[in-house]
């Protein structure tokens, strides 16, 4: 069983290390596309995903543009939903966040100074040193941007980590052949019961979640917590019984749900 997050900057070759440790392992890599085919399992509905601004390159994207924390919460249920199979490779999207309680994981980030990613950004894509220089500034920021709003933490936290690579002395089948070797070590492979559970009851967590979100449920209203496996305790406000009757019907509905708790309030708006 293993299953790995790799997270990386631009000019790192984090896909392509990505790649090689997937095929090595005969394991899925969850990239971008892989991932959207994922929210569609999930229950994110073809419309909703036409919904958006078709000219962006892909569903996490133009969530990102569009709807941020539509994107943060579909991010989590596609992820969870992943490592509950407890394998894979999983590229970004905050993969090292959101499975870091999963003892069953490891946690793998990919280091390179600013000089080196710069050059690998001229020598495999072509680009202008300016070109490259700005582009790397505009991801790292961005990225460091979303890391705080979506999870409130450091991504170069190295306790994210089990293991970080210096791509500035080791080449991208060099990282790769590392990876592979600590995934096959019987420290990685060991996985407890408890761990496995914890992905099931955060999964389900996340696909409630996923569930309200398609229809048309603010998650700003809502908490989800799944204390055991199967039960779900849901709270926060609505403005009417009938829509909170509703909410309550499509939760129920959910695949793995056995019991409801609900702390929903009635919350009338003033002068209704």
């Amino acid at each position: 069983m293993s299953l790995i997050t790799i997270t990386s900057s631009m000019g790192t070759g984090g896909i392509t290390i990505s790649r090689q440790v997937a095929d090595a392992l005969n394991l899925e890599l969850y990239d971008d596309e892989r991932l959207q085919e994922e929210a569609k399992k999930i229950g994110i509905s073809s419309e909703y995903i036409e919904s958006l601004d078709e000219k962006a390159p892909g569903l996490f994207s133009r969530l990102l543009s569009h709807k941020p924390q539509a994107y943060v919460d579909l991010v989590q249920a596609v992820v969870y939903e992943v490592a509950r199979r407890g394998e894979g490779v999983i590229f970004g999207h905050g993969s090292q966040f959101l499975v870091r309680d999963f003892g069953c994981a490891l946690q793998v980030r990919l280091y390179a100074s600013f000089p080196t990613r710069i050059q690998y950004l001229m020598d495999k894509q072509g680009m202008s040193r300016m070109a490259a220089e700005k582009m790397i500034e505009k991801s790292d920021s961005d990225r460091r941007g979303f890391q705080q709003y979506a999870f409130n933490m450091d991504w170069n936290d190295p306790s994210l980590y089990d293991l970080i690579i210096n791509r500035d002395k080791l080449s991208i089948d060099s990282a790769a052949k590392l990876i592979i070797e600590v995934a096959q070590s019987q420290e990685i492979k060991q996985c407890s019961i408890g761990a496995l559970d914890t992905m099931e009851r955060l999964f389900l967590g996340k696909k409630i979640e996923a569930e309200m979100l398609k229809n048309n449920f603010s998650p700003l209203q809502f908490h989800v917590e799944v204390p055991e496996k199967g039960k779900a305790l849901l709270t926060g406000w609505t403005r009417s019984a009938e829509s909170r009757d509703r909410l309550l019907q499509i939760v129920k509905g959910v695949q793995g749900v056995s019991e409801i708790t609900s702390e929903i309030a009635v919350v009338a708006m003033v002068g209704e």
